[in-house]
Parts: structure tokens; C-alpha cells; sequence
């Protein structure tokens, strides 16, 4: 059976003008800007007095591997599921960074009959956002380099900048470089790099602020280095947050989209979860519990990942308390984790599902017994997968007193996930106790012990001599308050990739902690993860065309 691919599916769909969707939300043409027929942004001054009265709903999930779990897919299918069943749902999502999509992940705007439109756009340039981000990053750079250039009033110290630009691409010849060469007129001569725009922390403050007011305040926190004293300087002390909130003022209002369905969608920020806070905007998710009964959101990547910073940070910053989370998980990816090759996961393999299902019950028991949050594990059928392979998932889940319930939204839509959508309902009228996963009152290293020992299930935090003297520092400068935000592979509990399933017995090296103080969290770097991501041997963009008409191919 030949299957359409998914840009088939979404350009096959006849999409409703976006002031029609508006219209659901009881927005009116003054509180929406049109980017074109099926896009606008969300004037969101006015809801600012408007209480929160949704139910905040986080999908999830286990471990990539490269067999596909389906987060967004499902995301995207649940929230039309609740539409269907007369809820009234919003979708929250991040936006794709340019990276991923003409890299090795792909887009993220959902797949099959689950998806956000319009696709195309979504996907690559949407409504600017990301690209306002690189500016106001980019631009502070290029301040900091001037003002050295001009007489350094500021004492900078040129060794110890730690603001990096930004461009958002797969590029890694830009990881590592010195600029400033040639003529004096040329600048200052010093070690620099770039990362990919979705790491910046233009792109954190972004996500996290929840106003005008609010983004210039961690605008202008930013520490882009430190003088010849060791003491931070901050892009406040630059000058520089008036005309970066003047690159992100239309930037930082949500995005409104629709689904295949026709139902309400933002989509707003983009973050990854491997080497940032993995989620998306605040405004976003404020201004959907405002508007809806339901909020569904996501995070990135691994629940160990998204859910932790999701739970840890966001959460924390905006005063927010999950009503229930969803955790997603496919039989094809537990038998990964089991041991078995790509290449054979279509043979039924009960005992490669029961090596792998530690993986998912240790993500599932840190939602439950670590964060005290109602869960429900979706199970993503793909056809392959066997009535004894499902449910011998059921019985390991309902161990952990958690219900597994299928899911089908990649082949027929909401409809898919409608036992899903009511196993959410009720969860979400239950009391819940959440709890962050460690107090922000205890030292740098505690809190990263926590994280490791209790969510990761490792046996603590080793550190390098820099990552030492990093946290000597940022204790001395009194950012030892704040949360952390771990940059870690995505592929295993631990800092190894090559660990897969549940690992036990290991230990999680921390090279490096740097501050960013405007998004307000610690970011620890460990293993060998890198925040400019590099392309694979044959890229998806290799693969992308536009026809003679206009007409977009090969983006999935």
C-alpha cells in the first residue's frame, strides 16, 4: 500500500482562513496581525488581565532512537481528539529550527494526519522569529566587539567573553574561529564561535519572558563576560537592550496556525532539549490556558530532557502546574532499546520489548513518583506491531499502576486518539502533588546531583577542572540560586549515546557550567555535546526542490 508522504497530506488539506480559527478562540480582528492567509500573531496586551482557566497537558517521551516515537505527532493528535470530544483544546509547540530540517532530524510541525499547517512555512521561515533571535544576538555581539574596539570603558576582558554568535544552520566550520584579522579598522583580533540560533540565549529569554517589561529585565541580566577583575559584565552595561527588544517586540507574540483538522494551534519559540531548556513560550502557554479548556504542550526530546527542564524551569519560572502528562512510547523503539537493528523491527520480538520496557518505566516512574504527576502512556502503533507486543507493554505499565492506551493519530487523525483524549480528561480532574525535582536553595552541585541520581538513575556528577573552577566562580558571583539547565545527549539516560535503555551504574561527567543569567538558569555541559550541531554525510537538503509553479518537494 503506497502511503502519502506527509507534505502530501498537509498540502492536500484545504486550510480555513486564520481569522476563521481566531474566531474559535473569540479573538477579534483587532487582536490578531495577519502574516498572510493562514498565519497571524496574537496581540496578547489585552488577555495579559485574563485568568489562567485551561488544564496544562505535557506530552513526552522515552528515549529517541532512530526508529521515531511520534511526540509532536501525538501532541498534535490529542489536541484534536479533545476538540472532537467537544473540548475546547490549543496545541503548544516550538517552532523547527532551519538545522534539524535541512539536516538529518527533519521539521517538526507533526506528521501524517497529525499535523500543523501550513507545513511549508512552519518549517522554514514561518513568521521570522528565529531569524529576530539571531539579529538581537548577532547585534549584541557586534556591540561588544565595538566597544572593545572603541576603548573598552568596560575593562572586557577579551579572553573571557562568553557571548558567541549565532546563525541557524547545521555549520560546524563555525564552531571554533578567530575573527578580527587584518587592518586595526577590522576590530580586535580573539578566539570566537557560533552556535545554532535555537542555543542561544536570546532564545531562552525569549521563551521564558512574559512580557515587553519582562523580556528587557532578562535582556538586560545577560553576562556576555567578565572583566580583567573576574566580575560580570552584562549587555545592560553595553546599552544594547533597547534596540535588541526592538528587533524581538513582534517576535515575541504568538504565533496562531491551525491543524489539518481545523483546530487552534500555537506555535512559538524553539529551543532544542539537548542543549537548551527544550520548550515552548511561556506567552504561548499563558495565553493558551486563557483561551482554552486544554493546553497541550511538548517538550523535546526525552522525557530525562524536555520533561525535566519543562518541569524544573518552566514550570518554576512561570508559576505553571501540569494537570497530567502523557508519555509516548512505540513498540519499534522499545525493541531498539532491546537490542534490536533497524532493520529488523518488523518481526514480532516479545522478549527484545520486555529489554527495552526498563527504559520506558524509569522515564514513567520519574513523572509519577519523582515529580508526583498524574501519567498515561500512549502507545504509537505503527502496523507492525503485534497484539502480544502491545500488550506486553499494558501489563509493565500497569505495574507502575499507569494505564497504556493506544494511539493511531499518525493514520487517522484526532480520531486516533480519542481513548487517549478521555484517559487525559480524567486524569486531569485528579488532585495532583507536584514537586520540583530539587529546591533551588541548595548548592550548584546538588542541584546537578539531583537531577542525575533522580531522574537520569546514575550514581552522581564527576567534574572536570574548569567545570570546578566554573562553579567557583558562578558561587563567588551569587548565581548559585538558580536552577540548571543539563546539555546532554539525547540518546541515554546517561552522557554516553552508546547507553541505551535504562543504564545503571554510571557516573555523569560535567565539563563545563556557564551562566545565563537572563533566561535565569546555570547551563552544565557534559560529554561531548555541542551547542553547533554539524550536518550528516548526505543532508535532507539535498533532497528538497521547488517546482516551476512553486510547489515545494522533499520536505518530508
Amino acid at each position: 500500500m503506497a502511503y502519502l508522504s506527509d507534505i502530501e497530506i498537509a498540502q492536500a488539506c484545504k486550510m480555513q482562513p486564520i481569522s476563521k480559527i481566531a474566531e474559535k478562540l473569540n479573538l477579534s480582528e483587532d487582536d490578531i496581525e495577519y502574516y498572510g492567509k493562514y498565519k497571524a500573531k496574537i496581540d496578547v496586551v489585552k488577555l495579559n488581565k485574563k485568568p489562567r482557566k485551561g488544564k496544562l497537558v505535557l506530552v513526552t517521551a522515552i528515549t529517541p532512537t532512530p526508529a521515531g516515537e511520534g511526540k509532536t505527532t501525538t501532541t498534535i493528535g490529542l489536541s484534536d481528539a479533545l476538540n472532537i470530544l467537544n473540548k475546547n483544546s490549543i496545541v503548544a509547540m516550538r517552532e523547527p529550527s532551519l538545522g534539524p530540517v535541512f539536516g538529518i532530524k527533519g521539521g517538526a510541525a507533526g506528521g501524517g494526519y497529525a499535523q500543523v499547517v501550513p507545513m511549508e512555512d512552519i518549517n522554514l521561515h514561518f513568521t521570522g522569529d528565529i531569524h529576530a533571535i539571531g539579529a538581537a544576538n548577532n547585534l549584541l555581539a557586534a556591540m561588544i566587539d565595538n566597544h572593545i574596539y572603541q576603548g573598552n570603558e568596560l575593562r572586557i576582558d577579551k579572553r573571557a567573553i562568553t557571548w558567541r554568535r549565532c546563525v541557524d544552520m547545521n555549520d560546524r566550520q563555525l564552531r571554533v574561529i578567530i575573527d578580527g584579522l587584518g587592518k586595526k579598522v577590522n576590530g580586535v583580533p580573539r578566539g570566537d564561535g557560533f552556535d545554532i540560533t535555537v542555543a542561544s540565549e536570546i532564545m531562552a529569554v525569549f521563551c521564558l519572558a512574559t512580557s515587553i517589561a519582562d523580556l528587557k529585565e532578562r535582556l538586560a541580566r545577560i553576562v556576555i563576560g567578565y572583566n580583567f577583575d573576574g566580575k560580570p559584565v552584562t549587555a545592560g552595561e553595553l546599552g544594547a537592550v533597547g534596540a535588541m527588544t526592538a528587533l524581538l517586540k513582534d517576535a515575541i507574540k504568538p504565533n496562531l496556525v491551525q491543524t489539518l483538522e481545523g483546530n487552534p494551534a500555537f506555535v512559538h519559540g524553539g529551543p532544542f532539549a539537548n542543549i537548551a531548556h527544550g520548550c515552548n513560550s511561556v506567552i504561548a502557554t499563558d495565553t493558551a490556558l486563557k483561551l482554552s479548556d486544554y493546553c497541550i504542550t511538548e517538550a523535546g526530546f526525552g522525557a530525562d530532557l524536555g520533561a525535566e527542564k519543562f518541569l524544573d524551569i518552566k514550570c518554576r519560572t512561570a508559576n505553571l502546574t501540569p494537570s497530567a502528562v502523557v508519555m509516548v512510547a512505540t513498540v519499534r523503539a522499545l525493541k531498539m532499546h532491546g537490542g534490536v537493528l533497524k532493520t529488523e523491527l518488523s518481526t514480532e520480538n516479545i522478549t527484545a520489548v520486555k529489554q527495552g520496557l526498563p527504559n520506558l518505566m524509569r522515564h514513567v516512574s520519574n513523572i509519577v513518583n519523582v515529580y508526583k504527576l498524574p501519567c498515561v502512556v500512549a502507545i504509537n502503533r505503527f502496523p507492525t506491531d503485534t497484539d502480544a507486543e502491545i500488550e506486553t507493554v499494558r501489563a509493565e505499565c500497569e505495574k507502575l499502576g499507569v494505564k497504556a492506551v493506544l494511539s493511531t493519530v499518525w493514520a487517522d487523525g484526532g480520531k486516533g486518539a480519542i481513548d487517549l483524549a478521555k484517559e487525559v480528561i480524567d486524569l486531569c480532574e485528579k488532585e495532583n502533588s507536584f514537586e520540583f525535582s530539587y529546591p533551588l536553595d541548595c548548592s550548584i552541585k546538588s542541584k546537578l546531583n539531583a537531577v542525575v541520581t533522580k531522574i537520569y538513575g546514575g550514581d552522581g556528577v564527576e567534574y572536570t577542572k574548569e567545570a570546578e573552577e566554573d562553579i567557583a566562580r558562578l558561587t563567588a558571583n551569587g548565581f548559585d540560586k538558580l536552577p540548571v539547565c543539563i546539555a546532554k545527549t539525547q540518546y541515554s539516560f546517561s552522557d554516553d549515546a552508546k547507553k541505551i535503555c535504562a543504564p545503571n551504574g554510571f557516573k555523569v561527567t560535567v565539563r563545563k557550567v556557564k551562566i545565563s543569567a537572563g533566561a535565569g538558569f546555570l547551563v552544565a555541559l557534559t560529554g561531548n555535546i555541542m551547542t553547533m550541531p554539524g550536518l550528516p554525510k548526505v543532508p535532507s537538503a539535498t533532497k528538497i526542490d521547488v517546482s516551476d509553479d512553486g510547489i515545494i518537494t522533499g520536505l518530508f
